[in-house]
C-alpha cells in the first residue's frame, strides 16, 4: 500500500493497524550525534494519548514507545530509527457487525472498493490511532529543529463549532495551551467548548473545529520553487491527518476580502534585521520562509462515528440503518493539537535538512 511515507531528507514511514499487535514509525534521515531517549518522545505522545479526559475516547492506551534501532550510547547513529508502540486496550467485538457494513463518512467504502479487502476493527489502517506514529516522529523532528535552529512551535484549539477563542499568538505558550483539556488558552472559550462537547457526547453526536499553529524562529530560506513550497508541503502534511477538511496559512480565505494595499506586508528594518511590518503572508512568500512566524490553521470535521441511527448499505448493497458502537472522541480537536505540531515539525525539519545540503 503506497502512500505510507512522507518527506525526503527527513523521511517517516508509518505502519500498523488500530487493533493490530502494534503500531509504529520508521524515521530515516535523522542526523547522527543527536542526543535522544524514549522520554523525549514519550512526553509528546502523552499529550496525544487516548483516555485523557471526559471529552475524549474512553479507550485506555499508555502509548509507551520503545526505540528499536538507530541509537548507540544515547545518541543517534544516522541509521533508521524504528519506534514501536504496542496496542493493549482494544475490543474487536465492538466492530463485528461492521465487517459487512459501510459506516457513513468513514473510509470503509473507499478502502473496500480500492483494495477489495479491509480491516474493520477500529478502522484498521484508516484509524486516527495511527497518528501516534506521526507524533513520535515529530518529537525527533522538533528536537532537531530546536537544537539546530532554535525553532519552537505551539498549536492550540482556536474554534469548536461556533465558539472561537481570542488568543494573543505573540504570547502563546504550550504551558498556557495545556491548562485545560480542550487545549485552548482562552479559559472562557475553553469552558464553553467543553460544555458543547459534553452536550454532543450525551446526545450521541460529535463536533468539529479549528486548530491554529504558530512556528517561531523559522530559518529564512526554507522551501523550494513550485511544487515543494513550504505551504504546499504543510498543507499536504496537515490534510494527511485524519478528519481534516481544510488548511489555510496567514490571512487565508479572509485575505480575499482585502485590497492588495491592505494585504501586502511592507518590509522594515528592526534591530538590524529585515522583517515585515505585518504578517498576512503567514511567514511564507513565494513558497519560501521569510523569517517571520509561520501561522496556519487546520479545519477538522465532526467525528464520523456517532451513536445515532444513520442510513447506509451493506457489502451486498442492502439499505439498512446503523448505529455505531465502540469508544470514540466526540471531538478530535483537543487530541489533534500535538499531531498538528508534530507534522509541522516533520515538514520543517525535512526542509531544514534539504536546505543544509545546498550550502
Amino acid at each position: 500500500m503506497p502512500g505510507n511515507s512522507f518527506g525526503e531528507c527527513f523521511k517517516i514511514t508509518n505502519w500498523g493497524e488500530s487493533h493490530g499487535k502494534a503500531i509504529g514509525v520508521v524515521v530515516d534521515g535523522c542526523p547522527s550525534l543527536l542526543s535522544l531517549c524514549e522520554e523525549d518522545i514519550q512526553k509528546e505522545l502523552n499529550r496525544r494519548a487516548p483516555g485523557q479526559s471526559e471529552v475524549t475516547t474512553a479507550r485506555k492506551e499508555s502509548d509507551t514507545v520503545e526505540i528499536l534501532s538507530g541509537l548507540f550510547q544515547g545518541k543517534t547513529t544516522g541509521a533508521p530509527i524504528s519506534l514501536i508502540i504496542f496496542n493493549k486496550d482494544f475490543k474487536n467485538e465492538d466492530y463485528q457487525d461492521l465487517a459487512t457494513t459501510f459506516r457513513p463518512s468513514h473510509a470503509d467504502f473507499t478502502y473496500e472498493k480500492k483494495y477489495s479487502i479491509r480491516d474493520p476493527f477500529g478502522g484498521g489502517r484508516s484509524s486516527a490511532r495511527l497518528t501516534a506514529g506521526h507524533v513520535a516522529a515529530g518529537a525527533i523532528a522538533r528536537k532537531i529543529l530546536a537544537e539546530k535552529a532554535g525553532v519552537e512551535m505551539v498549536a492550540y484549539t482556536k474554534k469548536i463549532k461556533d465558539v472561537v477563542a481570542t488568543v494573543d499568538v505573540e504570547r502563546l505558550t504550550r504551558e498556557k495551551v495545556d491548562t485545560n483539556v480542550i487545549r485552548c488558552p482562552d479559559q472562557y472559550a475553553a469552558e464553553k467548548m467543553t460544555a458543547l462537547i459534553k452536550e454532543a457526547k450525551e446526545q450521541g453526536d460529535s463536533l468539529g473545529g479549528i486548530i491554529e499553529c504558530v512556528v517561531r524562529n523559522v530559518p529564512l530560506g526554507l522551501g523550494e520553487p513550485l511544487f515543494d513550497k513550504i505551504e504546499a508541503d504543510l498543507a499536504k502534511a496537515m490534510l494527511s491527518i485524519n478528519a481534516t477538511k481544510g488548511f489555510e496559512i496567514g490571512s487565508g480565505f479572509a485575505g480575499t476580502e482585502q485590497y492588495g494595499s491592505e494585504h501586502n506586508d511592507p518590509f522594515v528594518v528592526r534591530d538590524g534585521k529585515i522583517v515585515t511590518e505585518t504578517n498576512n503572508s503567514g511567514g511564507v512568500q513565494g513558497g519560501i520562509t521569510n523569517g517571520m512566524p509561520i501561522i496556519f490553521r487546520v479545519a477538522f470535521k465532526p467525528t464520523s462515528t456517532i451513536q445515532k441511527k444513520q442510513k447506509t448499505v451493506t457489502l451486498e448493497g442492502k439499505e439498512i440503518e446503523v448505529e455505531a458502537q465502540g469508544r470514540h472522541d466526540p471531538c478530535v480537536v483537543p487530541r489533534a493539537v500535538p499531531i498538528v505540531e508534530a507534522m509541522a515539525a516533520v515538514v520543517l525539519c525535512d526542509h531544514y535538512l534539504r536546505n543544509k545540503m545546498l550550502r
